[in-house]
């Protein structure tokens, strides 16, 4: 689950460090993979410290009956991304995965109460589509580090997650 440079690739490359990593975006998109024998391990979240239950795997679960190989955490911290050049000044909307956003909820209140928030399919795709315009640039976006490089974006604010633990449990699925 995610898009290069998510929360979830950084689990697989954990995981299966040697392994091919292909970036599915959703859980339903994983277990249906792993279904049709597209591939042979799924991960994807399922809870986070703060944020709580990740709805969209729960959904995605009781479609797909699957074996759970392992289930291990990871310690998640969300950085505010702009484009190049961007200040606080510019930004309007707050972009990002429901549960990013619930995991900074009292931050985004605190210094982003006058923005728009919009909810995104997953964090690092929401970085990659600041990067190539999609997104208007007077968005800044809630994603892991990794994407500032990956897309060529710059971190305004590092670690915004409102605890400073705050660990997502991942699922290693298989058939």
């Amino acid at each position: 689950m995610g898009a290069r440079g998510s929360f979830s690739e950084q689990a697989g490359e954990t995981y299966a460090p040697a392994g091919d990593i292909i970036p599915l975006v959703t859980a339903e998109n994983v277990l249906q993979a792993l279904t049709a024998g597209e591939i042979d391990r799924g991960i994807f979240p399922i809870e986070n410290s703060n944020g709580g239950i990740v709805i969209e795997a729960v959904h995605a679960m009781a479609k797909y009956t699957f074996s759970i190989e392992k289930m291990f955490e990871l310690d998640v911290h969300h950085m505010l991304l702009v484009k190049p050049g961007a200040t606080a000044a510019h930004i309007k909307t707050i972009s990002s995965h429901d549960q990013a956003i619930k995991q900074c909820r009292m931050y985004v209140k605190r210094k982003w109460g006058e923005a728009d928030i919009a909810l995104y399919l997953d964090t690092a795709k929401a970085a990659e589509d600041l990067s190539t315009g999609v997104l208007a640039d007077t968005t800044a976006v809630i994603a892991p580090r990794r994407c500032a490089a990956l897309y060529g974006l710059e971190i305004l604010e590092e670690s915004i997650q409102d605890l400073k633990y705050n660990y997502t449990t991942f699922v290693v699925a298989t058939k």
